[in-house]
């Protein structure tokens, strides 16, 4: 039996009779499906994005706190 994957829907698409995805939506879809929606940018797998967002958010962290800049006026 085939395998099918949990994508995540990045920009809405037409899914057939008139109805749309939404942004956010999660879909379970064959290789074969998904293929030409990730070429063109409208999903991504779930697990791919997990990923790239714990990431973000790890560099997003600051472990210091910021130091005011002196600024100095020339005169």
């Amino acid at each position: 039996m085939p395998i099918r994957k949990q994508y995540t829907v990045l920009l809405p698409f037409p899914t057939g009779g008139g109805h749309w995805s939404s942004t956010g939506q999660e879909l379970e879809l064959l290789d074969v499906e998904a293929n030409a929606l990730r070429s063109a940018g409208r999903l991504e797998l779930t697990s791919v994005l997990a990923v790239h967002k714990q990431a973000v958010d790890m560099q997003a962290t600051p472990t210091q706190p910021a130091k005011k800049a002196a600024a100095k006026k020339a005169e």
